[in-house]
């Protein structure tokens, strides 16, 4: 029978819980309540058969509380684990973070977050110490043309009786000199502006060819310095969509590079062919064969072929880590391969410029 003195929702989900469960305990104490005709537990039963809504209401809500407060225990102590694994990401720990097996996911999101900002931190030490390595390296050439320039320079203020000859060579050095650290200065700008801007291009059509010959031209000095010689092999006129500033930009690089690191009385090949929508240039020089594990870094911001060199014949190791991004900025790629004492550089560019 449904209590008249209750109603509501809260009521009628207490009754039908009463007509399950409770109901068959209540019938089973009713048994023995009155079986046994003890007046102490007759009264005692009227008593909580009075108040039996509030107390199987008090019953509900103390099994509630004891089922949250688990709840919240195992969430809380999921939250202490996340938060002990975040405590470890924080302090660089050298070992993987450890979180329960329900976790798991978790777990691999926290240590895929942990690898990924030791590799950028292992990175960007390698990347300081090599610009404090280059910083080093052109300190001590600045300082050296800089001594000659102020030695030669001393020589012909002190020197009251010196001959046309002598002073003509005198100036002439001090000339060279003076020009050497106008270079390496240029040097410093180059990292400034290699790190600190971004390279945008304005697309227009060269004749490729023209430009690479052109090019040569101007190194004619520097190839008479070692008695190089320049040979070409390349299809006439080939017609490329791309940024002309910029892309003669890279194959000076290269030709420099090639100048730099080629062996004396020797010859600079540049082959260029357009294969359907591509055109591949080759830059080929004699000379020392390039080991394989510097070849793998070979366009890696400062790197140096020959660390043993100066900037005066190996620059600032620039060159070429601006050449790769001019020529991946084109859709293009450039490769190196160096076997028996043969060295060349590959660029693929497409001849229709992709904005």
């Amino acid at each position: 029978m449904f209590p008249s003195d209750y109603s509501g929702c809260l009521s009628v989900y207490l009754f039908i819980l009463k007509g399950n469960f409770a109901n068959v305990v209540v019938y089973i104490l009713e048994y023995f309540v009155y079986h046994d005709r003890n007046e102490a537990v007759v009264t005692y039963w009227n008593t909580f058969k009075r108040y039996e809504f509030w107390l199987f209401l008090l019953a509900i809500l103390a099994v509630f509380f004891v089922i949250f407060r688990m709840f919240v225990g195992n969430v809380s102590k999921y939250f202490k684990e996340i938060n002990r694994g975040i405590d470890s990401l924080m302090h660089e720990d050298a070992q993987d973070i450890a979180l329960p097996a329900e976790l798991a996911s978790t777990e691999r999101k926290i240590n895929s977050i942990r690898h990924t900002l030791m590799k950028r931190k292992s990175d960007a030490e390698l990347a300081e110490q090599r610009k404090n390595d280059l910083v080093m390296y052109l300190a001590h050439d600045l300082k050296t043309p800089l001594s000659s320039v102020i030695g030669y320079l001393t020589l012909l203020r002190d020197e009251g009786q010196i001959s046309d000859e002598l002073r003509e060579r005198y100036l002439s050095i001090s000339l060279d000199k003076a020009e050497r650290l106008e270079d390496l200065i240029n040097e410093f700008f180059e990292i400034t502006r290699f790190n600190l801007s971004n390279i945008t291009l304005v697309y227009g059509k060269i004749n490729l060819t023209r430009m690479l010959e052109q090019l040569a031209y101007e190194f004619k000095p520097m190839l008479a310095g070692k008695n190089l010689k320049l040979e070409f092999e390349m299809q006439p006129d080939i017609i490329v969509s791309c940024d002309a500033n910029k892309m003669q930009r890279v194959f000076d690089n290269l030709l420099r590079n090639a100048v730099s690191y080629c062996d004396a009385d020797t010859s600079i090949k540049i082959v260029a062919e357009q294969i359907e929508d591509h055109v591949l240039i080759k830059v080929m020089n004699e000379g020392n064969t390039i080991p394989q594990e510097r070849l793998k870094r070979i366009f890696e911001q400062f790197c140096r072929l020959d660390v043993s060199r100066s900037s005066a014949t190996g620059g600032a190791g620039l060159g070429l880590a601006i050449a790769k991004e001019i020529i991946e900025l084109h859709h293009g790629q450039i490769t190196a391969h160096s076997a028996d004492g043969l060295t060349c550089f590959e660029v693929s560019l497409p001849i229709v410029g992709k904005s």
